[in-house]
């Protein structure tokens, strides 16, 4: 087995939780802006793809160096053993960024890189003809960060919120990752009830109910690291066999979804059966208004419209006000709600027990939470279980 350094790749604010879960697959890490950074071989790669519920996605690097000219760009780059990574006839585009660095021109720094590595490989493979690049795929980026150029391999393919159950989706879908991220942040347990009032294509309950028989996120997609031929297949197969052990299809799970528009709740549906929960998880066309229950100690968590355009923003305000006065009969539930609307708590009725800044895409958003009451003690000084 080999030894590799690998990055998760996180949404701003989700660090911490990236972390957390690299921590619970056995792995020592360094959490850095938008990125948490550690070492693992080959196995690692497959768990991190198949397991990590809140990263973007998986990358291997290669090199990290400062590059203040394009000479030393090209030297450095080609002083990496690409060898080890890239066979014969790999596949090996390069893509780019470039922040606050000299070399601020991203498609020269694609060129360069890409120049070099073939350079490296003509030398080792001993040829002097062009690759013709037929094989599996090995997506390199050049990322410069204040003239610091990271070089990576990126492990993943297609971005680990496609866990490949969202059959349609509607105008602004929440992303997997966040998601579930919403959910790892509240007190919720498997044995309580959970509602997601705006459940939209049905990502939250879905993504809860994953949580909630744990279930590996990336278990029904491929990953492009799996055609690398220094992966061997059996890590592969051992990872999802693992998979498979330790899922509990058996947990009892009462979820529910509900959404204004009846579209939506039809959608949900479709992709909570593409996920392979069946009727597991109820979805329901209501209002948030309506919303009542005699279950106790539950969990809400929501993505509410924002009332970004200006038009909406009454519309929105109002629906606020309704979901604080019915949410109010909930004493004992705990509610977590994700909105970019900066006066949320004036108009829900009361301040939050706890905020916490995030990113849904590119907007700001806080994650308001409000921690309902606590079940009492049983005679034997353990906390009953709701």
């Amino acid at each position: 087995m080999g030894k590799y350094q690998m990055i998760a790749t996180a949404a701003m604010g989700l660090e911490a939780l990236v972390a957390q879960e690299v921590r619970a697959l056995g792995y020592d890490c360094q959490v850095e802006n938008g990125r948490v950074t550690y070492n693992g071989d080959e196995y690692a790669i497959a768990k991190s793809n198949l397991w990590l519920r809140t990263a973007d996605r998986i990358k291997i690097k290669v090199g990290e160096f400062k590059a203040y000219t394009f000479d030393e760009l090209f030297e450095k780059t080609k002083a990496l053993p690409w060898e080890n990574y890239l066979p014969e006839d790999a596949e090996f585009p390069v893509i780019g960024k470039s922040v606050k660095s000299k070399l601020f021109s991203v498609s020269d720094c694609q060129a360069i890189v890409k120049k070099a590595v073939v350079e490296r490989m003509k030398k080792h493979y001993k040829r002097n003809t062009w690759f013709e690049e037929n094989g599996a795929l090995y997506r390199i980026e050049v990322a410069l960060l204040k003239d610091v150029a990271t070089i990576t391999i990126d492990a993943s393919g297609t971005g680990l919120h496609k866990r490949g159950y969202r059959a349609a989706q509607g105008e602004a879908p929440l992303k997997e990752t966040l998601a579930a991220a919403l959910i790892m942040l509240t007190n919720w347990r498997p044995d309580k009830p959970f509602i997601d009032p705006f459940c939209g294509s049905g990502t939250i309950p879905i993504e809860a109910a994953m949580i909630g028989q744990n279930i590996a996120p990336g278990f029904n997609r491929e990953f492009v690291s799996e055609q690398w031929k220094w992966i061997p297949e059996k890590v592969w197969d051992e990872v999802r066999t693992e998979a498979e052990d330790v899922a509990n299809y058996d947990q009892p799970l009462d979820i529910t979804g509900s959404d204004i528009d009846h579209r939506m709740v039809k959608i949900a549906q479709e992709n909570s059966f593409e996920a392979g929960f069946g009727d597991l998880i109820q979805f329901k066309q209501m209002q948030v208004k309506d919303i009542s229950t005699t279950k106790e100690y539950g969990v809400i968590v929501g993505n509410p419209p924002y009332g970004e355009r200006l038009g909406d923003k009454p519309a929105v305000e109002q629906m606020y006000r309704d979901m604080g006065q019915a949410f109010n009969k909930l004493d004992t539930w705990s509610i977590y709600i994700l909105t970019s609307h900066e006066e949320f708590e004036q108009f829900y009725g009361k301040p939050a027990t706890k905020k916490r800044k995030l990113f849904n895409g590119f907007i700001k958003t806080d994650y308001y939470q409000y921690w309902g009451k606590k079940p009492p003690r049983s005679t034997n000084g353990n906390i009953e279980k709701a």
